[in-house]
């Protein structure tokens, strides 16, 4: 073997240790990344068993809370029926009562106005008679420049 033959051999030699070296790097960095993975899976189930037990825990503090919000909402609605009841009496009561007030003004109109248009046209007749009195003989008072009057074009 001549000496490059060695120093190639040597050379091919060192790159298989460089590599076999590499590989086992890479091995060992390998298990350690799969180690850390493991670990932290192990964390994120853990995190999440301690999440679904708090929300199980939340939930059943909630039901409670549920259901008496649902019987606050029926009351409610309960509640609201009731005075939607008694608005409508009341408006019935409020239709009612102002019908009768008309009914009754018109009838006291009626009572005292009928009567009070009788006495003033018994007045009227009266005052008209005792003009008629009063003045006499209604041709011999007029003159005769009130009868050219309406006979007067100018």
């Amino acid at each position: 073997m001549t000496d490059w033959a060695t120093i190639f051999l040597g050379a091919i030699a060192l790159a298989t240790l460089l590599m076999a070296g590499l590989q086992v790097g890479a091995v060992v960095v390998a298990a350690r990344v799969g180690r850390q993975a493991q670990q932290a899976l192990g964390t994120a189930q853990q995190a999440l068993t301690t999440a679904q037990e708090a929300v199980a825990a939340v939930r059943e503090d909630v039901r409670p809370l549920i259901v008496k919000a649902n019987a606050l909402a029926d009351e409610a609605s309960r509640s609201a029926m009731l005075a939607t009841l008694q608005i409508e009496k009341i408006d019935k009561l409020v239709t009612d009562v102002s019908k009768r007030v008309d009914e009754t003004t018109a009838v006291v109109q009626q009572a005292i106005v009928t009567p009070a248009r009788q006495g003033i046209a018994l007045l009227a007749a009266l005052k008209a008679g005792f003009a008629v009195l009063r003045a006499g003989d209604p041709r011999r008072r007029t003159s005769r420049s009130e009868e050219e009057d309406p006979l007067f074009i100018g």
